[in-house]
This record gives structure tokens, C-alpha cells and sequence, in this order.
């Protein structure tokens, strides 16, 4: 006969098993050193970074750069612009999915203006001043508890990182870029990195068709995984996202790199700027295109391209986020706020 305890001692016992499975879940990283180690890692690639942009930066002839801007044509820039202003469009359906989800009671275009506002303000700023900040402080003018937006804005950046991960893995597995000679990592190193990053939108994918719609909880944290074909509008439109980003910076080179390629060097610059926290990538972005692709276009051609993409991607866009931010606060002030509908 099995011998049933007490119901002390049951609660006793899963108490212990929940400390030694928390415990388990920590491992190294509650160690002491485990935070100085995380740190050091991020001020050498920090570190790595601006060696690159200082050593680029000194063998610039930035009055050829200078000379090549000017000779560029401004109605040759239009669809430059016109895809750029496409992109942050886009970008702001993501946390429409979202409003799908949590189903509060905004309307559409103040979600997608809330959106593309902060998204603007995160590229020139950082995530925690705009993806993060921006977006609490216009949603709950407009009436949206913090446990809703967290809700929204989780979903939103879910989608924007599946996207990445899809787009990078299928380029590195398929088509990895050719790396210059003088790099110490080759080209079948970034084309194993494929693997991993398609494998974890697999896994996702997987997960929503067998657990879509329930709930389950990590570290004490309540998660609940959408259905499978949200999950497939998640990808096409944060996939489209970054390919259309792919394809402003690849007409401002003038097509003389090969699309495929550029969209590449695009995705790694995108995470380098993530981990150096440089706000707005400033600088970081230039100069893991520099060092990557300098060996097959000239450095001048490549800044002047750069430089009028961060002109159309990230300026021009803060710029109408600013007139935008400024009408939404005096909106909410003359106005009621809007009471949230959804808490599930």
C-alpha cells in the first residue's frame, strides 16, 4: 500500500521540490561571477566595435563621401524614402496582433500611431527610451493598464525577432555572405549558424499548432502561445519588415551589391547594434558594413548609402514621430482616456 503523507508534509515537500527546481532552472547563472562575466563580454564587443568604426573611420576620405552625396540624384532617392516610410507603416501593424490578442478597445490607428511613434523614437533613442517607455506613456494616456501594454508590447517585439531569425537563418544556411579574407571567421561558420536560428522558429511554429490558445507558465510567468496561423502572420509581416529594410539600403547602394548580400550584412550589423546598446546603432552599423563589404565596393560609396539610410530610415521618421508624439499628448489631454476592455 503506498503511504500518503499529511497534507503539511505534501505542501512541505513541494515547497522543497519548487526550491530545488528553481534552483536547478538558475544554475551557474545565480553565481556571483555570472553578471561580471555578462558584463565583460559586452564591453569587449563594445570594445571590438569601436576599434572597427575608429580604424575605418581614420582611412575614410570623407570628402570623397562628401563628393559622392552630391552627385547623387534626389528623384533617384524618392523610392528610397517611399520604402523606408513603407517599413515603419509596417512595423506598426505588429502591435495591432497584439490588439488581436488582448483585445482592448483602442482603434486601429491609434495602435499603429502609438506604434510607429515609438519604433522611430527606439531606432534613434534605444529600446527601453522607445520601444519600451514610448509606448506606456501613450498607451496609458489612452486608457491601457501596464499589465495590457506589456501584454501588446511582448507580442510586438515576439514578432519582430521571429522575423529576423527566419530571414537570417534561411540567408546563412542558403546563401552565407563571403566574408573578406582577413576575417578570423569563415563563411561556413556563419552558414552553421542558420540551424540554430530557423530551428527555434520551428519550434515556435510547432508549438503553436500543438499548445495554440493555452496557457503554461515559465519562471513563474504566465505565457500564452497564440494559434498557428498567428504564428504564420507573425512571420510574413516581420519577415517583410526586414526584407524591405534589405531593399532601401540596396537601392541606395545603387545595386551594385547583390541584394541578398546586403540584407545579410544588414542582419548582423542589426544585431551588433543590439548588443552594444549604441543608441540608434550610431556608427556601428557603418562600420560592420565597411568592414564587411569594403573589399568589394569603394568606402565612400558605401557611407554616402549608408549615411542617406539613416537620413530616410531613422531622421526623417523621428522627425514626424516628434509632431506625431506631441499631437497624440495634446489629444489625450482634452480628451477622456479610453478604458481598456481586454485583461486576457
Amino acid at each position: 500500500m503506498t503511504q500518503v503523507s499529511p497534507p503539511s508534509q505534501q505542501g512541505a515537500t513541494r515547497s522543497d521540490v519548487a526550491k530545488e527546481v528553481s534552483a536547478a532552472e538558475h544554475g551557474w547563472r545565480s553565481r556571483p561571477w555570472w553578471p561580471w562575466l555578462m558584463r565583460a563580454l559586452k564591453v569587449t564587443f563594445f570594445v571590438i566595435v569601436t576599434y572597427l568604426i575608429v580604424k575605418h573611420a581614420r582611412t575614410i576620405e570623407w570628402a570623397e563621401v562628401l563628393g559622392t552625396l552630391k552627385e547623387r540624384s534626389l528623384l533617384a532617392l524618392w523610392p528610397s524614402l517611399l520604402l523606408a516610410l513603407c517599413s515603419h507603416g509596417l512595423y506598426g501593424c505588429f502591435d495591432l496582433l497584439g490588439r488581436y490578442l488582448v483585445k482592448h478597445s483602442l482603434r486601429v490607428w491609434q495602435v499603429v500611431s502609438v506604434t510607429m511613434i515609438s519604433y522611430a523614437f527606439n531606432l534613434n533613442f534605444g529600446s527601453l527610451v522607445g520601444g519600451v517607455a514610448f509606448r506606456y506613456r501613450l498607451y496609458s494616456r489612452l486608457g491601457l493598464d501596464a499589465n495590457t501594454v506589456t501584454r501588446v508590447v511582448a507580442t510586438s517585439m515576439a514578432t519582430n525577432w521571429l522575423g529576423y531569425m527566419l530571414v537570417a537563418g534561411v540567408i546563412f544556411w542558403f546563401r552565407p555572405l563571403t566574408l573578406p579574407p582577413s576575417w578570423a571567421m569563415d563563411t561556413a561558420q556563419l552558414h552553421l549558424l542558420g540551424i540554430p536560428l530557423v530551428g527555434i522558429v520551428l519550434v515556435y511554429l510547432i508549438l503553436c499548432a500543438v499548445r495554440g490558445g493555452k496557457t503554461f507558465s515559465i519562471r513563474g510567468h504566465e505565457v500564452a502561445l497564440p494559434s498557428l496561423p498567428f504564428g504564420l502572420v507573425q512571420l510574413v509581416i516581420s519577415c517583410a519588415n526586414w526584407m524591405i529594410m534589405g531593399v532601401v539600403i540596396y537601392v541606395l547602394l545603387q545595386q551594385k551589391i547583390a541584394y541578398v548580400d546586403v540584407l545579410s550584412v544588414l542582419l548582423i550589423a542589426a544585431i551588433a547594434g543590439v548588443i552594444t546598446h549604441v543608441p540608434a546603432g550610431l556608427g556601428v552599423i557603418e562600420a560592420v558594413f565597411v568592414a564587411l563589404l569594403s573589399h568589394r565596393m569603394p568606402s565612400s560609396e558605401l557611407l554616402a548609402g549608408l549615411l542617406l539610410y539613416r537620413t530616410f530610415y531613422y531622421f526623417i521618421p523621428l522627425g514626424l514621430a516628434i509632431i506625431g508624439y506631441l499631437a497624440m499628448e495634446a489629444g489625450a489631454s482634452r480628451k477622456p482616456a479610453v478604458q481598456s476592455s481586454g485583461g486576457h
